[in-house]
């Protein structure tokens, strides 16, 4: 067993943000299936999670000793990327969190009879080994997002988009989670293909003196806030050759070719769909101390119908060189939300629009050419 405790953060990396370049030449792009919107009419079922408090100091050292850890529920076992009608994974993945006035506590759980990994270059393209992923959008607009990536050998990738990657993702000279504590317990002999491991867990702080910065308001968590959330794990099938791990090849390709298991769907091989992530529900009870119910926010299906009308208006543009002007020209009238009545509105420039519909209690909601959703209050 080997147990390993990393206190990283203070300084900043020189990543650029963009369709980056991994090992190999391979960009983001080409290894992540690069399909935009995949199944754009895949329905509205995310995942979601109720986060309670800590009851008490977690020390993150990837053992998940504290009761606070025992008391509270995992997610759901991890699904193909594609949605839950495909596949299930080979083996299984699942995450817990906690959090307090310090920090969003993650624990995940990787079975894995082989625990392996190559890369050890803080910020190289992590997501290249076997890896877990955490990707948070704290307001929810699908803009302003984080990304963290960690492999069994504790090599982080982490940083910040201003964007999905479909609108641009604007490139940010530098950012690394500053204050950022991780834990492992690996459970086996890392990089020993002569002997069959159990798996290997990941413990995570991340400190809200950075979460805050893409937070409403820029401020902690209150009791009932939801934020989007979403977890992922990369997997690479493999052969020993020389008693050394060796990724196989997919003949049909010509190349490596991960399985990718996540906690909310996406609909598509690719996690930068932010609008397509679980909700968490953060609660002021402590783990332990009784239970509060996730309630859904009737705008977010609101938002999911405007939805529908972006990706029809990139399909338009795309075959028309110019957005639609008329929501009759996009079907709107066949979006429905249940519940409310779905009554779009557009405005237009050559370059630009804008569509926005009547959400729940006098509330209204938008969505814009470059993906951003968000709600005012009428």
């Amino acid at each position: 067993m080997l147990r390993t405790i990393f206190l990283l953060g203070g300084f900043l990396s020189p990543l650029v943000v963009g369709l980056w370049s991994g090992p190999a030449g391979n960009t983001g792009a080409s290894v992540r299936g690069w399909t935009p919107e995949a199944d754009p009419e895949m329905a509205f079922n995310p995942s979601t999670y109720v986060i309670y408090r800590t009851s008490g100091p977690i020390e993150v050292d990837g053992r998940l000793s504290e009761p606070d850890w025992a008391a509270v529920p995992w997610t759901e076992d991890f699904v193909d990327i594609n949605g839950r009608d495909h596949p299930a994974p080979r083996f299984r993945t699942r995450a817990k969190m906690l959090w307090d006035d310090e920090a969003l506590y993650v624990a995940a759980e990787l079975e894995e009879p082989h625990v392996w990994a190559t890369l050890t270059e803080r910020d190289a393209a992590v997501f290249q080994d076997n890896a877990f992923e955490i990707f948070l959008d704290p307001d929810g607009d699908t803009h302003n997002y984080y990304e963290f990536e960690v492999n069994a050998l504790g090599t982080v990738f982490d940083l910040m988009l201003g964007s999905a990657f479909r609108n641009g993702g604007p490139s940010i000279s530098a950012w690394d989670i500053r204050g950022l504590e991780l834990g492992l317990d690996v459970k086996g002999t890392l990089n020993d293909p002569s002997d069959t491991d159990e798996g290997w867990t990941v413990e995570v702080a991340l400190p809200w003196t950075v979460l805050r910065q893409a937070a409403p308001g820029r401020r902690l968590p209150r009791s009932g806030d939801q934020w989007r959330l979403n977890f992922a794990r990369s997997e690479w099938p493999h052969k020993v050759v020389n008693g050394t791990y060796e990724k196989l090849i997919d003949p049909a390709t010509g190349r490596a070719e991960a399985d990718w298991w996540v906690w909310s769907p996406q609909g598509a091989v690719n996690m930068h769909i932010p609008e397509r992530w679980g909700y968490v529900q953060f609660a002021d009870v402590e783990a332990g101390k009784g239970t509060v119910s996730f309630v859904e926010d009737p705008n977010e299906r609101v938002k999911w119908a405007l939805r529908q009308l972006y990706y029809r208006q990139l399909d338009y543009r795309d075959a028309n060189g110019h957005y639609a002007k008329q929501l009759s020209e996009l079907g709107a009238g066949e979006i429905t939300v249940d519940g409310i009545a779905f009554e779009p509105e557009l405005q237009t420039t050559q370059s630009m629009y804008e569509i926005t519909a009547p959400g729940a209690n006098g509330t209204t909601v938008h969505i814009r050419h470059d993906g951003k959703v968000w709600t005012t209050t009428d």
